[in-house]
């Protein structure tokens, strides 16, 4: 216990040196611009920007991409309450009431309950994030080969399932992540798999590049196609952006409900932000003593919304960091930074790589004052940046993607395949399937064959092997959970949006 303490004290003062301090408010300033752009996401921000990683500290990588994700979450409350449209999925029930705020004058008092629930969520949902994350680092070191093959499958099944709302296409795409993996050398035999005669897979498809083509080169095609339209004009902010104190107290029962509704969603693999906002807005409405306002413009719908979608945050990399399934699409891109950074989730990075978790977890609590700062300080800026047309915004992303994965390897072949893959993820999109189950199709294809084939190797070709233990039993009773799952999350977000 007193080790850990030291890691954790170690690991701010890591997260409070100058670059770091640095990189997390301009990551967070970053995530809240991309958030309140209508038709961008977390995801699309993340994997757009996470070759700037590449030439950082792991850790000081790991936290720009946290500031990202954390302020596009909350930057999507910005285009709700002010154009009634979300700039995120995540903030879906905060328009609800946001809207009818901003409609009775009260702009500036909705953005001001939005950030500072978001903050409040954010970090409360640090303390499970510190305190979770080892114990299940502490499970994982019980894991072998057969235990690997079946969490692998077990990623796959929830993510792919539970993400598109449809369990056949949910596996069509994670089918389609696991064929792509298998491009490349044979990882037990050396054999060329699908290369084509093209040398630069040797290594099987770059993650970075199917990240960036299938979440942001895809986007891009998707606006290309639509008509060019300029955004709504967003409300002026009139009076204080800081909250009173009978504001604060009414809204605290909230916001602490939405925090443990937020950490449970984030600890399950693939139900993600979008569910935990309906679900903090749907119990802050249960619960209030002023019924009568939802609808009409309740700070609590707008808290519960906000608390519950920042709660997810810190729940979802849990999993992910520990067991190497990523709770939503977000993390599954973070995820794929860890690996490019040669990290591998699992119990490594608390024993071996401590100093670098600690010191990313230190800098994701510093993340949340520092999205707090900038969201009180900054909303009447970000609310003119919601206003930018597609025009704008079209090339600007497509030179980013080419810079982004270029800069890789400094390889414009690399861009070739980011390219395909955005026709890829276009498709994709057109046909309901879903490009978070690709990418984790991509990144749990190899260990769950390796797994695979290593278990058969050692037992001399028994099946037998991948039912020998408890845990591997228990992994499979949770995939038969996941694959069931999109049924129950369906008919659950549909009641939660009635």
């Amino acid at each position: 216990m007193m080790d850990t303490l030291m890691q954790m004290g170690a690991g701010f003062m890591n997260a409070l040196t100058p670059i770091n301090l640095i990189a997390m408010f301009v990551s967070t300033a970053l995530g809240i611009t991309i958030g309140c752009l209508p038709g961008l996401s977390a995801a699309m921000g993340v994997a757009l920007l996470l070759p700037v990683t590449f030439g950082m500290d792991p850790a000081t990588g790991l936290i720009v991409l946290g500031g990202i994700y954390c302020g596009a979450i909350f930057g999507g409350s910005i285009s709700a309450i002010l154009i009634h449209t979300p700039g995120t999925p995540a903030s879906a029930a905060t328009a609800i009431e946001g809207y009818q705020l901003t409609l009775k004058g009260q702009a500036a008092r909705a953005l001001s309950v939005a950030c500072v629930s978001s903050f409040a969520g954010g970090l409360l949902s640090c303390l499970s994030l510190y305190f979770l994350s080892p114990i299940l680092a502490e499970l994982a070191l019980q894991f072998k080969s057969p235990e690997y093959f079946w969490l692998s499958i077990f990623g796959l099944t929830v993510i792919a399932g539970v993400s598109s709302k449809s369990l056949l296409k949910g596996l069509i795409s994670g089918v389609l992540g696991l064929l792509i993996s298998t491009i490349g050398m044979d990882p037990m035999e050396g054999v060329e798999r699908f290369m084509f005669g093209q040398d630069s897979l040797y290594n099987g498809i770059n993650t970075t590049c199917a990240l960036i083509g299938l979440f942001s080169m895809s986007q891009v095609l998707m606006l290309a196609e639509a008509k060019i339209v300029a955004r709504q004009r967003a409300a002026k902010l009139k009076g204080s952006l800081l909250l009173s104190f009978k504001d604060l107290k009414r809204i605290t029962p909230t916001v602490i409900r939405s925090w443990v509704i937020g950490n449970i969603i984030g600890l399950l693999p693939g139900a993600g932000a979008s569910i935990a906002c309906f679900m903090g807005y749907n119990e802050a409405r249960r619960f209030s003593k002023k019924k009568e306002e939802f609808g009409q413009g309740s700070i609590e719908g707008v808290a519960g919304s906000e608390s519950a979608n920042n709660a997810v945050t810190g729940g979802s990399l849990i999993p992910t960091l520990t067991l190497g399934i990523p709770g939503e699409s977000v993390t599954a891109v973070l995820m794929g930074g860890l690996i490019i950074h040669g990290l591998q989730p699992g119990p490594e990075l608390f024993t071996t790589y401590s100093g670098m978790t600690y010191t990313f977890f230190a800098g994701f609590v510093l993340v949340q004052f520092a999205m707090l700062a900038i969201g009180l300080a900054g909303c009447r800026a970000f609310a003119q940046i919601a206003r930018l047309s597609d025009a704008i915004l079209i090339p600007a992303i497509f030179i980013l993607c080419v810079v982004g994965a270029y800069a890789i390897h400094n390889n414009f072949f690399e861009v070739l395949v980011m390219v395909l893959f955005g026709v890829i993820g276009y498709f994709v999109r057109k046909f309901g399937l879903n490009p978070a189950a690709i990418v984790l199709g991509l990144i749990l294809g190899p260990i769950g064959e390796k797994g695979l084939r290593r278990s058969l190797l050692i037992s001399d070709g028994d099946w037998t092997v991948l039912f020998s233990t408890p845990i591997c039993w228990v992994m499979i009773v949770l995939c038969v959970i996941g694959i069931l799952s999109p049924i129950l999350m369906e008919r659950w977000e549909k009641k939660l949006a009635s």
